[in-house]
């Protein structure tokens, strides 16, 4: 289904925040889609990804994946179900507990990082090479820069919700 940007008086004649919102949808579709192939979410993922950089809290992840505390209970609970990951002591703090990803997670995220690199190469294939890097550098920029905190707001702005 392709959709066509609404008009927009701005001087460039596009809607920045319909083509960004538009295109981060398609793409949370195509990554759920294609990380199902392995069982995993893309939160799940992005878990068990971080996790296994170094030693993360629970809050220290869910900092990293954007998500609230629920989420992430709920995203950990299913990791440790599926035999993937598991809540223990902090060799660093012992008060603290961390994530820690299992042999058969560790497994999987070789896996899984395979999926989340061919969406993303998919998603760009559209464009010439020297265009996907400009593109990707001007997001970069974006996100380190102007768009990189939300603001506090009245009407706090919503996240879509994925379907059921």
């Amino acid at each position: 289904m392709t959709s066509t940007p609404p008009a927009s008086s701005a001087p460039t004649g596009f809607d920045l925040s319909y083509l960004l919102n538009h295109t981060s949808h398609v793409l949370r579709t195509r990554m759920a889609a294609a990380l199902d192939e392995v069982g995993l979410t893309p939160r799940m993922h992005c878990v068990l990804e971080h996790a296994l950089e170094e030693e993360r809290t629970q809050a220290q992840l869910a900092e990293i994946g954007d998500m609230d505390k629920t989420t992430m209970v709920v995203t950990v609970d299913a990791l440790e179900s599926a035999g993937l990951a598991e809540r223990r002591p902090s060799r660093l703090d012992r008060r603290a507990r961390i994530i820690s990803v299992t042999d058969k997670g560790a497994e999987l995220v070789v896996r899984s990082r395979r999926i989340v690199d061919r969406v993303h190469a998919e998603a760009l294939e559209g464009l010439a090479d020297e265009d996907r890097a400009l593109f990707v550098r001007a997001l970069e920029r974006l996100a380190q820069g102007p768009l990189a905190e939300p603001v506090d707001s009245p009407r706090p702005a919503r996240r879509a919700r994925q379907a059921a």
